[in-house]
């Protein structure tokens, strides 16, 4: 015991030094949360399973121009511990570097080669040093037993190694790359044509560049940041061309920015929308237009219309002024888009969308609230059914969670989750899975009582209850199966009181209490919220999804009374143009924002199309938020 301590076990450098990330200068508490929550969710995604320390990536974390130097501090990354030994993940200044270190069976210590490691180490073993900074911050766990240290290590001449803290510069690295390895590793394909006798799994040419957004204290004035990832490092990105020689990779300048990649075998996986064909309407005179008759503008490609009349005249009544602004908008469509699906993301059209999914799940289960058939029957009083599967409309039985709790070896620790992959992975569900087009409302609710709410996150942590207000549900009324979700991965944390409150609550429904699993419990309410909130228990933050604050004159009035109170209130809408309008609204009510609008990472991933716009849009899209 007393050897592994102190040299480790198998390949690598050995366990974690005794650096700590509470002496980094300038370092925050929320920081350390965010890195041992990111190396967390790339413990559970447990790349080490096909991953050998023979396989080197590059990595680039946004811009050359964002670091010292004008370079990328670490971008050739390696993953140790797969064949055995202490799982850790490697970063060099080098793919050169990497390569001197590289021996047959072992590591081997070169001098003068300089590494970013994260290791993770079973907490027994660790310094006290660490062990104090994990119970006081409570920090999460990663699998059963397991933290992670962050070093960085030298051997000298003699093969001494030397270890120091990482900089908050090189912390701020490391958590791009740790965020995005865990979303992109999944996707790397087998390279079939490798000898069959050999062990190692050799890959096909790949890189992927995914959107990692920045918790608040690592960010630099931009919430969200490219990081491209590649195998062999250096790969490029194929240029595009319908000629047979443009499967082959190419290279790129290390200093050219790639365009990113959304093309990962949609070929075969994705149908043909455009064969379905949607109707819209023109932004000017309102004359339906169909297909290749609509016309866009042509400065931001964001506003439809049937005719270059109809589109001169918009332009000089209304649309000069805002088209910059529209345009901005247009340009973040790769950045919003939710890439990792393999189920069609884009509805033109709810009806013959919801035909091609699955094996069909129009006018079934939860479903039949993504269309208009069922507009007649009032929300919440769908006909329901007790089997879980026909509430997911029959999809495959392994295309939906199921009221098992979390994956094989059932984690008893708290989980934070931050994304769709994070999710998919925790619930074993497939990409080809449509689900998180329903769970996007319980999940951004999970979301902002585990990230975003800094009281109802340590009121949970703590085990205790959180009592939410959920003002104006409409169809979520009809979505209580997938609202479980909540309760399942609220593991190992407190409990949470839901009171829905709005007027699309039926009369019958108005006063009943449901238990949706073992930690959450709805109150329905019909009324007005400003009407009704005297009479409900003091909420922790209140909540509106998709709230559309200029189409609801009551807004007002709910906003009015948040501001009396003091309350924390978060809200999501589709597109940025309605969270414009929403802090208009927000404003004028006289109260000031102060988490601004920002992505969900929670958001639906299937595109929705307005009648007269191209604006990306999507369920519960962007969220902000009030006495935050």
């Amino acid at each position: 015991m007393r050897y592994r301590e102190q040299f480790g076990s198998g390949p690598g450098l050995g366990p974690g030094s005794g650096t700590c990330l509470i002496s980094v200068e300038n370092i925050s508490p929320s920081i350390i949360k965010s890195l041992y929550s990111a190396a967390a969710s790339l413990y559970r995604t447990n790349p080490w399973k096909r991953l050998r320390p023979d396989h080197l990536f590059g990595v680039k974390v946004g811009k050359d121009s964002d670091w010292t130097g004008k370079k990328q501090p670490f971008p050739c990354v390696q993953f140790i511990g797969g064949d055995g030994g202490d799982l850790a993940l490697y970063m060099f200044r080098s793919e050169n570097d990497a390569k001197k270190m590289m021996g047959s069976r072992e590591t081997i210590r070169a001098p003068n080669v300089e590494v970013l490691r994260a290791t993770y180490e079973v907490e027994s073993l660790m310094f006290p040093s660490h062990k104090k900074m994990i119970k006081s911050l409570l920090l999460e766990i990663s699998g059963a037993d397991r933290f992670p240290v962050f070093d960085v290590c030298r051997c000298n001449s003699s093969g001494e190694l030397r270890c120091r803290n990482p900089t908050i510069e090189e912390l701020r690295f490391i958590y791009g790359v740790v965020k995005a390895v865990s979303l992109v590793h999944p996707l790397l394909q087998e390279d079939y044509d490798s000898p069959k006798w050999s062990k190692f799994i050799s890959f096909d040419p790949f890189i992927e560049t995914v959107d990692v957004q920045w918790p608040a204290d690592m960010s630099k004035g931009n919430d969200l940041v490219a990081v491209t990832f590649s195998h062999p490092p250096g790969q490029g990105y194929t240029e595009k061309s319908n000629s047979s020689a443009a499967s082959t990779p190419t290279k790129q300048s290390a200093a050219s920015t790639p365009t990113k990649h959304s093309d990962f075998k949609k070929e075969e996986t994705f149908f043909d929308l455009k064969s379905i064909g949607s109707l819209r309407q023109c932004a000017q005179c309102e004359k339906e237009v169909f297909g290749e008759s609509i016309i866009f503008c042509d400065h931001c490609n964001g506003i439809i219309y049937c005719s270059s009349l109809c589109q001169k005249q918009h332009w000089k009544e209304s649309h000069k002024g805002v088209c910059g602004l529209y345009k901005a908008m247009m340009e973040r469509e790769d950045e919003l888009a939710i890439n990792i699906f393999t189920f069609p993301c884009s509805n033109e059209h709810s009806c013959k969308y919801l035909e091609i999914l699955g094996n069909g799940i129009h006018k079934k289960g939860m479903w039949r609230r993504k269309c208009p058939c069922y507009s007649h029957c009032p929300f919440g009083l769908l006909p329901t059914t007790d089997k879980l599967s026909e509430s997911w409309g029959g999809l495959e039985d392994d295309e939906y969670p199921h009221e098992s709790l979390l994956q094989k070896d059932r984690i008893s620790n708290p989980v934070l989750l931050s994304s769709w992959p994070e999710y998919y992975n925790l619930r074993s569900l497939p990409l080809s899975s449509p689900v998180a087009d329903i769970l996007s409302h319980p999940l951004t609710v999970y979301y902002i009582l585990t990230t975003l709410s800094v009281v109802s996150k340590n009121l949970l942590l703590k085990g205790k209850e959180v009592i939410l207000h959920y003002i104006g549900p409409e169809e979520e009324l009809d979505w209580m199966p997938a609202f479980t979700e909540i309760s399942h991965i609220l593991n190992g944390m407190g409990n949470v009181q839901i009171v829905m409150v709005g007027p699309g609550v039926p009369t019958n429904l108005s006063g009943s209490t449901l238990g949706i699993g073992s930690r959450v419990r709805v109150n329905i309410v019909r009324g007005i919220y400003q009407e009704e909130a005297p009479y409900l228990p003091p909420p922790h933050v209140v909540i509106g999804l998709n709230c559309g604050f200029d189409s609801y004159s009551s807004w007002i009035g709910a906003l009015e009374l948040i501001k009396s109170k003091g309350l924390s209130a978060f809200f999501t809408d589709q597109s940025e143009i309605l969270c414009a309008k929403a802090k208009q609204v927000i404003r004028g009510a006289g109260l000031h924002i102060t988490h601004p609008v920002t992505p969900n990472p929670f958001r639906s991933p299937v595109r929705n199309y307005s009648l007269s716009t191209n604006l990306p849009s999507y369920s519960n899209g962007f969220v902000l938020g009030v006495n935050t």
